[in-house]
């Protein structure tokens, strides 16, 4: 007979509160008051909900040369059980809206909404779950740092292989244990837009097919196939991809592909300033959240 888990029910007007706290204190954009004020506010959650906080803070360089200072925090539940998952988010914003219509904006920092927000939102839902119920392994959650400040559009003479990703680069060198490793990683990217399609991302399958497979068969088990289509979409630069080539952690990216929209694949709001909370759809958030859950509490 087979056994039945116990699977929390993801609670969305959770996660959708997490990320207008995080939207409330302003563009996230490192070395800026508004990210070491979000950045206490994420670490103070992840303690309130049991986990082990772990931070690294150190100066990095940015493609101009600017120095950041960046702050990966890692909260890890059952710290000593050797069974881990890997679930990541990044929580930095981009500096630029430098794919917004208007190029008047483009150097307006982006209040960040779906794109870094809305991963940490669902995943700050998922620790206050399993603060609840523990699942049967140890769970690491992982908050990247200085993902978002690749070279600009309006910069192209600039060449921005490696200016993304610099907190999970720094982390994937130098984790948080020594030696440390998972059974495999889920990262989630904008992962709270309206009408979200996520495909399966390129270097996803490429790296790690059998754990596309398991998260999008979960999907579609808990009713939400419609935002998880069992078909491939392109190749993109993450934080997945230092996880997957340097810590060595099969790893895959939740990040939505949309075939219909005007300025991005990754949806119209991306790197503009409409990136905000009047775009963010719970809806899409549930569908995140609950294949999550369900992947995290069916491991054992």
């Amino acid at each position: 007979m087979l056994e039945t888990k116990i699977v929390p029910r993801f609670n969305a007007d959770s996660a959708y509160a997490y990320i207008a706290q995080q939207v409330a204190f302003g563009p996230r954009v490192p070395n800026s008051v508004a990210h070491q004020r979000c950045g206490d506010y994420l670490t103070g959650l992840l303690r309130k909900y049991g986990a082990l906080v772990n931070e690294q803070c150190d100066v990095v360089d940015a493609f101009d040369g600017t120095r950041l200072n960046m702050r990966n925090i890692i909260g890890s539940f059952q710290p000593e059980d050797r069974k881990r998952v890997l679930l990541c988010a990044h929580w930095d914003c981009r500096p630029w809206a430098d794919n917004d219509p208007d190029e008047r904006n483009h150097h307006t920092p982006v209040d960040g909404a779906n794109d870094g927000a809305s991963g940490v939102g669902v995943l700050l839902e998922v620790a206050r779950q399993i603060q609840l119920l523990q699942p049967e392994i140890g769970i690491d959650i992982i908050f990247f740092d200085v993902e978002d400040y690749g070279v600009p559009q309006f910069m192209p003479e600039i060449d921005s292989e490696g200016s993304w990703c610099l907190g999970s680069q720094y982390w994937a060198r130098t984790p948080h244990v020594p030696g440390y490793n998972a059974r495999f990683g889920i990262l989630l990217d904008m992962v709270g837009g309206k009408d979200a399609t996520f495909y399966k991302e390129g270097f996803s399958e490429e790296y790690a097919s059998a754990i596309i497979d398991k998260v999008w068969n979960k999907a579609h088990t808990a009713g939400f196939g419609k935002y998880f289509p069992k078909q491939l979409g392109g190749y993109v630069t993450d934080d997945h991809l230092p996880v997957n080539r340097i810590a060595r952690i099969p790893c895959i990216d939740i990040i939505p592909m949309m075939v219909d929209c005007k300025l991005s694949s990754f949806g119209d709001t991306w790197h503009t300033i409409n990136d905000n909370m009047q775009h963010i759809d719970r809806n899409t958030l549930q569908a995140v959240g609950q294949t999550v859950l369900e992947v995290i509490y069916n491991e054992k």
